[in-house]
């Protein structure tokens, strides 16, 4: 998405830089004639906007105004034209209290955006329309989100939005794609048709691989299977793909990718066509697709390179498990056309179970603080309003739910199910949607971050969807901050969790922690079924530090049980700890006077 961003005053500068670097824009300028209006900043362009219209109104996406709506109106209002070509607008004043989407709330996902600056930035964002009114699905927008593309006449998609804005009901009919966003607040007041069903055309929007409609919201779900000629042009390779879909009533925006035989890695007229339409090609091995059993197998491809089919048999393997060819081969010869192109090609198309999209789709693993939202950080408020579907323990869901948009979804599952979370989250990306994948505190210390990041490893560099790690207040900084300030010089964290990692290698790292004369934090000390580890550890303590070391015991710390206790070394309730409890442990510096727990940093000495 590209979008600009213009400041009417010289006041606005820092926001400008903010917008900037938090990507929400790529340009930045600054309302004037002179290069002397802004002189400390040479990334802010200095303009006039009407100039800057003149010359970006067509290419970009996006325009955020800091200043005067009424000043902000004028200037675009010349520019004007449609609903699903202009540009989304957003005003926000130069104190960021107010945002104030204007225009494109729909096409430009202008919507979200706003929220997402809201976020970040602290401003309160206001909102007319209804969708957000009356907990209505954007009909014509909120594909975008599920990582679909949407087809038909703008004053069809009009009709439906006033219908739905007048209370009537409003009817879906989904064949194929994601279905998550039946599950929303705002997605379960849809009415659902089923395939057999008779629709009402008039209050009825499709989400399904054909053209043969007039509101659809297409999911990437075809795999274009190709096999051509060695040399044979982009030009031919696309007239026959479209003489091919427009035949079939496929929609061009359900391709998911092409696929074809590693042989042709450097077929030029492929690479090009694949780059231009932005769509992944997928190559396979001669013993992949030999495997494949098809309907059209044919002697020619098995005599010219070993095998009997390309098209069919690499649609197949690129669509996946529960993959069905759609549409069998068909062969496209040059020379049968009046253009005389050379060369062949052989087109067939599999629909895929899941959608493919990753380019689109993004994970935002989120730290979510302690427990209580005020713990959450502006970036990683703007993450979760960016995502379209939030996936976590149940309880951590729970703590932010208070934040969730009508038409997000939130996947809860077991506290043991780790790895099936970050799975489902990367899946969900692949297909093109934006997942916040929630972890408690702080998700890079003993969080989900870690676990994400390997399973992301495994997947191709090129294949990757967009992955991003929000860093969280963690329990122990709160826990500490509670006490006092005990972490104030070198320290380090230690689970006693043996789940994971070996008791052994625990207790070598205790034994240089105190070797090292470290604060110590001790996380996961106690639970039901280890009621032994605290006590070896404690007494391991004992054997290098006085019994007098004060210990800091806090439990349930940023939720509404929260408790802090002191005590020192010899005296620690065992009973009254479990995993809820964070422990934290004083070096040979550290002191408790009057209930403020210190690890002095050395400043009074100098």
């Amino acid at each position: 998405m590209e979008g600009i961003a213009i400041g009417l005053s010289n006041n606005s500068k820092e926001i400008l830089k903010r917008l900037k670097k938090y990507k929400f824009v790529e340009n930045i300028y600054i309302a004037g004639s002179s290069k002397d209006d802004v002189k400390e900043n040479e990334l802010i362009k200095v303009q006039k906007p009407r100039e800057i219209l003149l010359k970006k109104w067509q290419e970009i996406d996006l325009i955020i105004f800091i200043g005067s709506i009424a000043a902000s109106i004028r200037i675009i209002n010349s520019f004007l034209t449609s609903k699903d070509q202009d540009p989304g607008v957003i005003v926000i004043d130069n104190k960021c209290s107010k945002i104030v989407p204007l225009i494109g709330l729909h096409q430009s996902n202008t919507q979200n955006i706003a929220c997402q600056i809201a976020n970040l930035l602290g401003g309160e964002i206001i909102e007319t329309n209804n969708s957000n009114d009356q907990s209505f699905l954007n009909l014509d927008a909120f594909g975008n989100q599920w990582g679909w593309k949407k087809s038909g006449n703008i004053k069809d998609w009009s009709k439906l939005v006033i219908k739905q804005a007048k209370n009537a009901e409003i009817f879906c009919k989904q064949l194929s794609g994601n279905s998550l966003w039946k599950t929303s607040e705002s997605g379960e007041i849809i009415n659902q048709i089923n395939e057999k069903e008779t629709e009402k055309p008039d209050s009825t929007f499709h989400v399904s691989i054909f053209e043969n409609h007039k509101t659809t919201w297409h999911p990437p779900v075809l795999w274009v299977g190709i096999g051509c000629e060695r040399n044979t042009s982009k030009k031919f390779i696309e007239n026959s793909l479209n003489n091919f879909l427009e035949s079939e009533n496929l929609s061009h925006h359900s391709i998911a990718g092409f696929s074809t035989i590693d042989i042709k890695k450097d077929e030029k007229g492929l690479l090009e066509l694949a780059k231009e339409k932005n769509l992944p090609i997928k190559f396979f091995t001669k013993e992949a697709l030999s495997k494949i059993i098809v309907p059209n197998p044919s002697s020619i491809v098995q005599k010219e390179i070993g095998i009997s089919s390309v098209a069919e048999a690499s649609c197949l393997i690129a669509a996946g498990e529960e993959a069905k060819l759609l549409k069998e081969k068909r062969i496209f010869k040059g020379k049968n056309y009046p253009t005389s192109e050379s060369g062949a090609v052989t087109i067939a198309v599999a629909e895929s179970k899941n959608q493919y999209y990753p380019t689109n789709g993004e994970v935002h693993i989120i730290g979510s603080g302690p427990g209580d939202i005020s713990f959450l950080t502006n970036n990683v408020r703007k993450a979760l309003s960016r995502c379209t579907v939030w996936i976590g323990y149940k309880m951590y869901l729970d703590l932010i739910k208070p934040l969730k948009r009508k038409d997000q979804v939130l996947i809860e599952s077991k506290l043991t199910q780790e790895k099936e979370r970050c799975i489902k989250a990367i899946k969900l990306a692949e297909e093109g949607i934006k997942v916040a994948l929630i972890s408690s505190g702080e998700s890079g210390f003993y969080g989900m971050a870690g676990l994400l990041l390997e399973l992301i490893q495994k997947i191709k560099k090129e294949n990757r969807p967009y992955f991003e790690v929000h860093p969280g207040i963690s329990s122990v900084q709160l826990a500490a901050a509670l006490g006092g300030a005990p972490l104030m010089n070198d320290f380090c964290s230690i689970s006693l969790s043996d789940k994971l990692t070996p008791w052994s290698l625990i207790e070598k790292r205790i034994e240089g922690a105190l070797l090292g004369d470290f604060v110590i934090a001790l996380f996961n000390p106690q639970s039901i079924e280890r009621n032994w580890q605290l006590k070896i550890v404690i007494d391991q303590c004992l054997k290098s530090r006085p019994g007098k070391t004060p210990v800091l015991i806090a439990r349930q710390v940023g939720r509404e049980n929260q408790s802090k206790k002191f005590f020192t070394l010899n005296n620690i309730p065992f009973k009254e700890i479990d995993m809820l409890s964070i422990i934290i442990i004083g070096n040979s510096q550290t002191t408790l006077v009057d209930e403020i727990f210190l690890t002095p940093r050395g400043y009074l000495k100098n």
